[in-house]
């Protein structure tokens, strides 16, 4: 091999720490797990004994398992959903505000809505555990200062909100990326073609709906699969603002809580981890994840062709 030629494929060796990286800290464990679902440990024997799909068979035939396995899908589903309209619409809508030609000050405003994205999980959801106390927190405060007293409610312990309100918080912590994303993807349409639409007639709604969405339409379709990916893989906000056990009565419980509990923390009452199940869970949640990653890159990849 001459010397240009070692030159021309001297560029592979800039990946070797990259893919080394991915295959140690990403692709081996994502396996290793696949594997650990075969099996479950045997305490008295002190040896992991290979059960094939059983705790898949357990996970989906078990009644104790089952209960809480669709019932986190479901709330992760909601989860997802709430994050997709009340974080990624509302983003949108910032993003197009912001690249308004006539928007004043518009870096501060980025700034003011990026800031939440810089603060921890853990503390964010306790200040909001603070805030959302229905006897002396803010909110509550808030409410009653202006005589309305009756909208005060257990927010994080009623079944019927508390899901909802550990989704509208997660959302507005995060709300930061996407509306940063659509900002930078509404800065690359060029303004002849804006001018263009003006000089035709178009009007500000006609110019958002005709123009702007439908080129910015891969950077939705980004920004849907990495909160898919995200909310299924959720965890810290509902462990600091409720518990791992997704309280109340596991209105908050979502596939992240239920690996953790089943697969590290161990089940109550016993709180013996089951490593092989937890992993099946694991496995299960790639499967949907990749299933609904691959569907969202379809479909905005045929509209946007």
């Amino acid at each position: 091999m001459t010397k240009k030629n070692m030159y021309i494929y001297s560029w592979y060796l800039y990946l070797v720490p990259a893919v080394l990286f991915y295959v140690v800290f990403m692709a081996f464990p994502l396996i290793d797990s696949i594997r650990i679902s075969f099996f479950s440990f045997d305490g008295s024997a002190h040896k992991n004994v290979f059960v094939g799909f059983k705790n898949y068979s357990d996970l989906f035939t078990n009644k104790e398992y089952a209960l809480r396995f669709w019932g986190a899908f479901k709330n992760t589903w909601y989860f997802f959903f709430v994050h997709m309209i009340a974080q990624n619409c509302l983003a949108v809508i910032f993003a197009l505000l912001l690249t308004e030609k006539d928007f004043k000050a518009s870096r501060l405003y980025q700034t003011i809505i990026f800031i939440p994205v810089t603060f921890a999980v853990l503390i964010t959801g306790y200040l909001w555990k603070l805030i959302l106390n229905p006897q002396w927190g803010a909110f509550a405060v808030a409410l009653k200062s202006i005589g309305l007293e009756s909208f005060i409610r257990p927010w994080l312990g009623d079944t019927s909100i508390a899901l909802t309100a550990v989704s509208l918080v997660s959302a507005w912590q995060w709300m930061g990326i996407p509306t940063m994303m659509f900002y930078a993807a509404l800065q690359t349409i060029s303004y002849d073609i804006l001018e263009a639409a003006e000089i035709a007639g178009a009007n500000t709604w006609q110019k958002i709906v005709k123009i702007k969405l439908p080129l910015i339409l891969p950077v939705i379709g980004i920004v849907s699969i990495l909160t898919f990916v995200n909310n299924f893989n959720a965890f810290d906000v509902v462990f600091a603002m409720e518990n791992a056990n997704g309280a109340p009565e596991y209105g908050t419980d979502i596939m992240g809580t239920l690996f953790y509990r089943i697969g590290i923390a161990g089940q109550h009452p016993v709180g013996i981890p089951n490593p092989g199940l937890g992993s099946a869970i694991a496995t299960v949640s790639f499967l949907m994840l990749l299933a609904g990653a691959l569907l969202v890159l379809h479909i905005t990849r045929s509209k946007n062709e």
